[in-house]
């Protein structure tokens, strides 16, 4: 009896480590952010999320010295993009000139800057089985 509940202890601890590392980490890094004023906001997006609205997950960080660091924990295997941006004046929002250009800089995942509005294809990136380190640029 002693012997099956061991054998029943250590199968359930393999299912739940397993089960455990089927999700990774996305770990997000801007150094080039203008002032430490405000802070910088981010979220990830699905091709069905991005430039729609609110992402699958989001995040911010307070600025030291123009640096921020950012991890996304527990991502499931797939392709996502990241969008960020300087939160300068903290509205919570992306501000805009009259002529709709940002006044608050910004970037995206693979630092794809063409004209016009974010590309979900320029931006995009895929997560398997290893955590991920980025690096995005304003």
């Amino acid at each position: 009896m002693k012997n099956l509940l061991l054998t029943f202890a250590l199968a359930l601890t393999t299912l739940f480590s397993f089960s455990q590392d089927s999700k990774t980490s996305i770990t997000v890094t801007i150094d080039n952010v203008t002032s430490d004023k405000g802070t910088v906001k981010l979220s990830l997006h699905t091709v069905d999320t991005f430039m729609k609205g609110k992402g699958l997950m989001s995040a911010q960080s307070k600025i030291k010295d123009g640096k921020i660091t950012v991890t996304f924990e527990n991502v499931n295997p797939g392709d996502y993009a990241i969008i960020a941006f300087h939160d300068e004046n903290e509205n919570s929002k992306m501000d805009f000139r009259e002529n709709g250009m940002p006044l608050e800089s910004y970037g995206m995942s693979n630092n794809s800057m063409a004209f016009g509005p974010p590309n979900y294809n320029d931006a995009k990136f895929t997560v398997a089985d290893k955590n991920l380190d980025l690096n995005i640029r304003f």
